[in-house]
């Protein structure tokens, strides 16, 4: 009887490994060690003998598919072999190393701009542990074009945070999860659900379905990627008045690229577009700028409202115009600007002489309602791991700004009835946090939405800190008309 002549790729997986399948294999091993040492995740231990097979020993056929005859489906598992094994490292290095983030709003211009796409790096303030294992890479919570889930609800995991971080510090730019994205309503995504639901009653969110969509939870890394700077560390108390930044009683520095709307007077003479392109103001904002004749207005008025009037003309007043600091110096420059006022001042001074107060949207805690004026924010303790809050006084308060930290991070049930707390069904006087909490900003502090509209950031929700900048594209330009920012290619995704 005839013996069958093994081809060429049955004598090579035959073959005793040489020096180099050695070196891999012993190299995947210890690599699969330190990462055990580095998570504590023990069952990754089992890779190493179906390494050491697929290297060294080689009892089962990993590679028999090379030996398909069929060059066309040889072809296929080539592919399929390639984009499984290109989807296991996009896995790995996402989940615990380094993420894409493209920047989708204005919250932080001028220091991160809208089109901006930022390496975050996740080893910053320690990798996180993935909560939600089973979930597809790249794709933070629905598959494109299909409009499902990108990830099965269970198991999920609890939240650990692997060694060899450093701590988060003022003015850091951070990328964490929504906090109050963990309650959605699919057609109005970009909106808060619990300001929406304190502003249309929850009954109604949930019943009108056509106009609201399904309502759905979403584990924590599966929420919404937000971006914004760490104002307020664990343990302090963050107050802003007039657009200043409090904390503990002290006045912080504020960012060098931070951005207020304001109101600008001319002479009467038109702001051309050309300028408003100088000073690099984006379409979107450049939509909200509004423009008054206030030639007439009396001159005792304007000058309470910090205006200016040269015989007998108040010229134009602009509102709602998006400056830094050296954008204010650029149009100082030009002759025909008299005046330029903070919107929130002017809004101020003009409520004042009305004796009417201009005041905010709901702020967090939504479900208490305060008059608050623009520019301004009371003061507030930020929760710290460790530390107690009693509900001696002002429970009322306590229970609205603290009960979310309580119930839906720390996963306590939570009821407050006839003036008394309780907390897993006892009677409570007195709550220790088993989170640190942060509150974050947007540098675009007059149309960012940050914690002042939802509340503290916990520990668990931080993602991680944005490293560089490796691509920017401005959504108002054309690509053969400076779609390209190249000026901020690999520049810092991190400003001060």
């Amino acid at each position: 009887m005839e013996n069958k002549l093994p081809n060429k790729d049955e004598k090579r997986d035959k073959q005793k490994p040489g020096m180099r399948q050695w070196v891999y294999g012993i190299l995947a091993s210890v690599l699969c060690i330190l990462f055990v040492i580095w998570t504590s995740y023990y069952i990754v231990l089992l890779l190493i003998p179906v390494f050491i097979d697929i290297y060294i020993t080689k009892f089962i056929p990993w590679a028999s598919w090379k030996n398909v005859k069929n060059p066309r489906l040889r072809s296929i598992l080539e592919w399929v072999d390639a984009i499984v094994f290109a989807l296991v490292g996009v896995y790995f290095i996402n989940t615990f190393f380094f993420q894409n983030y493209q920047i989708p709003s204005s919250s932080l211009e001028k220091s991160l701009l809208v089109g901006d796409f930022l390496c975050v790096s996740k080893l910053s303030y320690g990798s996180r542990s993935p909560m939600t294992p089973f979930s597809l890479p790249l794709m933070q919570h629905t598959i494109p074009f299909f409009d499902v889930k990108s990830y099965l609800e269970k198991p999920q995991v609890d939240y650990q945070r692997f060694s060899g971080g450093r701590a988060i510090e003022h003015d850091d730019i951070v990328v964490f999860n929504y906090p109050s994205g963990d309650t959605v309503a699919l057609n109005r995504q970009n909106e808060d659900y619990y300001t929406i639901c304190k502003e249309e009653g929850r009954a109604n969110i949930w019943a009108n379905k056509a106009k609201n969509g399904n309502i759905v939870y979403r584990p924590i890394d599966r929420r919404e990627n937000y971006v914004k700077r760490a104002i307020g560390l664990p343990g302090e108390t963050f107050e802003l008045r007039n657009d200043t930044v409090f904390i503990d009683g002290k006045v912080q520095k504020e960012p060098e690229n931070m951005q207020l709307l304001y109101c600008v007077q001319t002479d009467g003479t038109m702001i051309a577009p050309s300028i408003f392109e100088e000073l690099v103001i984006s379409d979107e904002d450049k939509a909200m700028i509004g423009v008054e004749d206030i030639s007439k207005l009396d001159s005792a008025y304007a000058a309470q409202l910090g205006l200016k009037r040269e015989k007998g003309n108040a010229g134009l007043l602009y509102s709602n115009v998006p400056l830094t600091k050296e954008m204010i110096k650029q149009l100082e420059s030009r002759s025909f600007v008299w005046s330029i006022v903070k919107r929130n001042e002017y809004l101020k001074r003009r409520g004042a002489i009305e004796g009417h107060i201009y005041t905010q949207p709901p702020l967090y805690p939504v479900s208490y309602d305060r008059d608050i004026e623009y520019g301004d924010y009371p003061s507030i303790w930020i929760p710290k791991r460790g530390e107690t809050i009693k509900f001696d006084k002002d429970v009322d308060y306590k229970v609205a700004l603290y009960e979310r930290c309580i119930k839906n991070y720390e996963l306590n049930d939570f009821d407050y009835r006839d003036g008394k707390v309780y907390i897993n069904g006892q009677q409570a006087d007195s709550y220790t946090f088993k989170f640190d909490y942060y509150f974050m900003m947007g540098d675009n502090r007059d149309k960012s939405a940050d914690s002042r509209m939802w509340g503290f950031v916990p520990e668990d929700h931080i993602v991680g800190k944005p490293l560089f900048i490796w691509l920017s594209l401005d959504k108002d330009k054309g690509w053969f008309s400076g779609k390209i920012r190249w000026s901020r290619l690999f520049t810092s995704g991190n400003k001060k």
